[in-house]
């Protein structure tokens, strides 16, 4: 057992048993460096296992700060967590699960102006992220610094997932040329099953142990799907694009880039509100100085909306600006209050002085003034 502290010898013994993994394995292991792109849903379950199996190096970024909705599906944290920045907390939780490793909490909102800086300590990323745009940002990073990458995503009661190495397969961009940035609601306004995000998370922890040792077959080029309510897992293989805009032939992009409407956790914070008994107040009393913003997708407005509110969905907003009235009191609204808060920060850039969000959007208005509005 010659390279390996005692204390290891015992709590990777399971490990040490597979003819697949073994000493060298469990020393390679031990010598890895992970970084963990969000520690909610998918970076819980990943971080967790990662540890447990030896990982060396693990970094932990994360710039939220754990809030009880978090507890029904973010493992690594407990009640007591509240309130507290995610990746400290996280990093406190894997260091009580396994002492021997070097956990790095990066409290920080991964950019493009410093993706480089944080990638660069690490050989291989785990992305957990739970915003499109985060997804292109990190996959245009692996890409273009040659990173190996594990992926996955969640969505009500579905997740997805793939591996990304270079020069041996195709990237997330092959797969999703474009963002969709935007035009998805999120988790926290069509809501997600508290176990999916253990099942893929776990998945992403395996990809990552395997890619590191070189052993099994990785998602190279393969999109496995996991349907939840079927309990059905599918996969689509696919091929690397020769026009693939960051790892073609030819690429356009050689630099990582943040996307349009990219807004930073300073800019969503400072974002004023007004509750729903503050707007059905202003509405009954000046119903002429507010224009309300309704920037979800077509079909949703289409399937109830307030009176006199304007379609102008998120993917739109900053082209269809000049649309929006630059006096009077502009209120946004979306289904909870998630997509609102960001096109809000969008105007409050583009100098439109008095722009609000409704505080949990429609479904808050429903809930206290308007039982009947369909969502």
């Amino acid at each position: 057992m010659t390279g390996l502290p005692d204390a290891e010898i015992t709590r990777y013994s399971r490990h040490l048993a597979l003819a697949e993994i073994g000493v060298a394995g469990q020393q390679r292991l031990r010598a890895a460096r992970v970084l963990i792109v969000g520690t909610g849903g998918l970076g819980s379950p990943a971080a967790l296992y990662l540890a447990a199996a030896g990982i060396g190096t693990l970094g932990l970024l994360d710039f939220d700060r754990v809030d009880v909705s978090n507890l029904q599906r973010q493992v690594l944290f407990d009640t007591a967590s509240v309130g507290q920045p995610k990746a400290q907390a996280a990093r406190a939780r894997l260091l009580a699960l396994n002492p021997h490793l070097d956990v790095r909490a990066h409290d920080a909102e991964l950019r493009a102006a410093n993706v480089r800086a944080l990638f660069e300590d690490y050989e291989l990323v785990v992305d957990g992220s739970d915003r499109v745009a985060t997804r292109y940002l990190v996959n245009d990073a692996c890409v273009l610094y040659g990173k190996p990458l594990v992926s996955a995503a969640i969505h009500r009661f579905e997740g997805q997932a793939m591996t990304y190495v270079p020069g041996r397969g195709p990237c997330y961009r092959c797969l999703f040329p474009e963002s969709a940035d935007g035009q998805l609601p999120s988790c926290a306004e069509v809501g997600v099953l508290g176990v999916l995000p253990g099942v893929l998370g776990s998945l992403q922890a395996t990809e990552a142990i395997k890619v590191l040792l070189g052993i099994g077959e990785p998602l190279l080029g393969r999109l496995l799907t996991y349907d939840a309510l079927a309990l059905r897992f599918s996969e689509f293989r696919f091929r690397r694009r020769s026009d693939c805009a960051v790892c073609g032939e030819q690429p356009s992009i050689r630099a990582p880039f943040d996307p349009p409407g990219f807004c930073t956790a300073e800019e969503l914070a400072g974002v004023p509100e007004l509750t729903a008994a503050q707007l059905a107040a202003a509405l009954g009393t000046l119903p002429h100085g507010i224009c309300l913003i309704d920037v979800r997708e077509p079909v949703e407005f289409e399937a109830g909306h307030l009176p006199a509110a304007i379609n102008l969905p998120l993917g739109e907003l900053e082209r269809e600006m000049g649309r929006i009235p630059r006096q009077g009191t502009i209120v946004f609204l979306c289904r909870s209050g998630v997509r609102s808060r960001r096109a809000c920060a969008l105007a409050l850039r583009a100098g439109i002085e008095d722009a609000r969000q409704l505080a949990g959007g429609l479904l808050a208005w429903r809930a206290t003034q308007q039982p009947s509005l369909p969502l």
